[in-house]
């Protein structure tokens, strides 16, 4: 059996020293000369990457509002949505292994030349509008930590998620490796404040499996939290992160990948769904039926959380989202890039993408713009993106002269399809609600 990486659909290429050893790693595994971890370790890796857009700084703003103003109550829609992100992101992956292509790409082949371009350009735009939440999140963060203004913060991110960027040249393991390391960060910062707020855990399990609603305002919580779940620009990344990084020669190999990458999708987001709930939890257990205030904006959260527990707890709840903003801000610009690439196989050096999606972000922080007030716009305008890539995947997905073995079964396309209707109705209520100022 042979193992493949490819840079470039359809083209194999000779892989770097590092990502050599992954890949003979992964041979062993399909060749099933290696058990468990060993095993699964070569596999590990794309989905950490796509788990970045389910903690970026949006998901912070709505996990600490709804906390401090409804306590643990909404919990369960966070353990929803998660599970809607494990089964959305493992379509992603699987479309990759399966066709060696990522979703712009099959988009390009499949659809007329006009649907494609103007799928393209949405995608775009989604993009910068996702770049510019993230950006502005980790510029908050500086700001709030170092005391930074938020320009010359804006700034320094940029560059710093360029530097992340250009670990790509050395193959796929050293910046997943980076993404993981700031996930860590994120990991450990909310499990410190989860440990200091004093949290009741017999609520918080009642929270998780017992949905509950209490008046408009918290019905528009949940959907916010539910429907930016699924941030449209990480689907088309997710497919791009599996298509060439190892690559089988038979549909059983294939097989075995996706199932090995199943276990990376679960792991992933199943982390990541831990940290929106240590999030809500917290400002549950620091804000909610106590004489601290409900905290407005991530500023009030950062301050409040300081003046509850401790400056140490407003630290780690500003390293988390610098950690956020700037990883989220790094997978941002490459799913501008595949998306680019993608769809009108055209490609641009990576310091011009970094500096044309960082340009909104800091002109909303030189003229004085509300951070919180972006984040929030950004998401709406995220919102209109993700029926264009969520409904062409569950197609894709469906056909199997495209997916051939690695097919939806039918159990699966019917709860893809129930799950797409559900995000785009909430999304779609969202945006109505937002529009109309109900």
């Amino acid at each position: 059996m042979k193992v493949i990486t490819r840079t470039e659909p359809g083209l194999a290429e000779h892989a770097l020293p590092g990502e050599s050893r992954v890949l003979a790693a992964a041979q062993r595994s399909l060749n099933q000369e290696s058990r468990g971890l060993r095993a699964l370790w070569p596999f590990l890796g794309p989905a950490f990457v796509a788990a970045v857009a389910y903690v970026d700084p949006g998901n912070f703003a709505t996990n600490t509002s709804a906390g401090a103003k409804y306590g643990y109550m909404l919990l369960w829609v966070v353990l929803s949505a998660n599970l809607m992100a494990m089964l959305i992101q493992s379509m992603s992956a699987k479309l990759g292994i399966a066709t060696g292509r990522n979703l712009a790409e099959v988009c390009r082949d499949r659809f007329p030349r006009p649907l494609s371009w103007g799928l393209w350009v949405q995608a775009e735009l989604v993009a910068m509008a996702t770049d510019l939440a993230e950006f502005v999140g980790a510029a908050v963060g500086l700001n709030l930590l170092f005391g930074i203004p938020l320009l010359p913060a804006g700034v320094i991110i940029g560059f710093a998620a360029f530097g992340i960027l250009t670990l790509q040249s050395r193959g796929f393991r050293p910046l997943e490796a980076a993404i993981a390391a700031l996930v860590g960060v994120i990991v450990v910062a909310f499990g410190f404040e989860v440990f200091l707020s004093g949290f009741t855990p017999s609520e918080v399990v009642h929270g998780l499996f017992v949905p509950r609603i209490q008046g408009t305002d918290s019905v528009l919580l949940a959907v916010g939290i539910l429907g930016a779940t699924v941030m449209p620009h990480v689907i088309y990344l997710h497919s791009a992160l599996t298509q060439n990084r190892v690559v089988g020669v038979d549909a059983r190999e294939r097989e075995k990948i996706f199932k090995l990458e199943k276990i990376d999708v679960v792991i992933a987001m199943s982390i990541a769904g831990l940290v929106n709930i240590a999030m809500m939890v917290t400002a549950a257990a620091v804000f909610f039926g106590h004489d601290v205030g409900t905290p407005e904006d991530l500023d009030g959260a950062f301050h409040g959380l300081g003046q509850a527990i401790g400056s140490h707890a407003s630290v780690a709840f500003g390293l988390a989202l610098l950690a956020s903003g700037l990883s989220s801000s790094s997978v941002g610009t490459m799913a501008g890039q595949v998306v680019m690439q993608g769809f009108i196989r055209r490609r641009i050096p990576l310091l011009l993408r970094r500096l044309v999606t960082m340009t909104p972000a800091l002109v909303v922080l030189a003229i004085g713009v509300n951070p919180s007030t972006t984040l929030v716009l950004s998401q709406v305008a995220l919102s209109f993106g993700i029926p264009f890539a969520l409904i062409p995947l569950v197609i894709f997905c469906s056909n199997r002269g495209l997916m051939d073995t690695l097919v939806n079964r039918r159990a699966t396309t019917i709860v893809a399809w129930a799950v797409v209707a559900v995000i785009v109705s909430l999304n779609g209520f969202l945006v109505f609600q937002v529009i109309t100022g109900a």
